[in-house]
């Protein structure tokens, strides 16, 4: 028992640093959601393109005020990136970030099962896809075997079939959960020094 005491002690002693895990969510969300959010936008605004896929029933996701969608999308995403990397009212961007997450996942992705890369060996549910998916990979990869510089092609990375699943956006939304429960940590964020200065006795 006393080397189990001591080893927990040990184990409890590393939450001196625990702020290294809220930082880490931060930094790792915030270029994610930056490059989603300044995507959708032409200049201030939100790009044409984006709005008519925000709107468009058939090819996009039929929402009802597409400029107005798109708007709260691009900025809800843009600016929760520069909060999430000042650590700045970080629970209070995660929610608008978890709802472009649930959007993301339910009308985008969910109908492509859960990978983002189609693997029949990891497959979780849509199998039946990943598998198909993994056979025009084969036929592919023989095809670019046969007529093209395979080496060179694949030089950089192998290659693969996305499968555009719910994986990315159900990731990041429990991060986003996370930082919603414990906020932006301590010492490396603003709101820890804001908390400290208008909250003394909660500290």
């Amino acid at each position: 028992m006393p080397l189990l005491i001591r080893l927990q002690n040990l184990l409890d002693a590393t939450r001196a640093v625990d702020f290294l895990a809220p930082l880490a969510l931060r930094l790792y969300l915030a270029p994610v959601f930056w490059m989603a959010g300044t995507n959708k936008l032409d200049g201030l605004l939100p790009s044409a393109n984006t709005v008519a896929w925000f709107g468009n029933p058939e090819w996009g996701l039929g929402l009802p005020l597409p400029w107005l969608m798109a708007f709260l999308a691009a900025y809800a995403e843009a600016l929760g990136a520069i909060a999430l990397l000042l650590g700045l009212a970080v629970r209070w961007f995660a929610i608008p970030l978890m709802a472009t997450m649930l959007v993301a996942a339910f009308a985008v992705h969910w109908k492509n099962g859960w990978q983002a890369i189609a693997d029949p060996v990891a497959c979780l549910f849509n199998c039946e896809a990943a598998e198909e998916a993994a056979r025009r990979l084969d036929v592919a990869k023989n095809i670019l075997q046969e007529h093209g510089n395979y080496s060179w092609l694949t030089e950089q990375g192998g290659f693969v079939i996305s499968n555009n699943g719910i994986e990315f956006a159900a990731t990041y939304f429990v991060m986003l959960l996370a930082l919603f429960f414990i906020g932006a940590g301590r010492y490396l964020s603003i709101d820890y020094f804001i908390r400290r200065r208008m909250m003394p006795d909660a500290q």
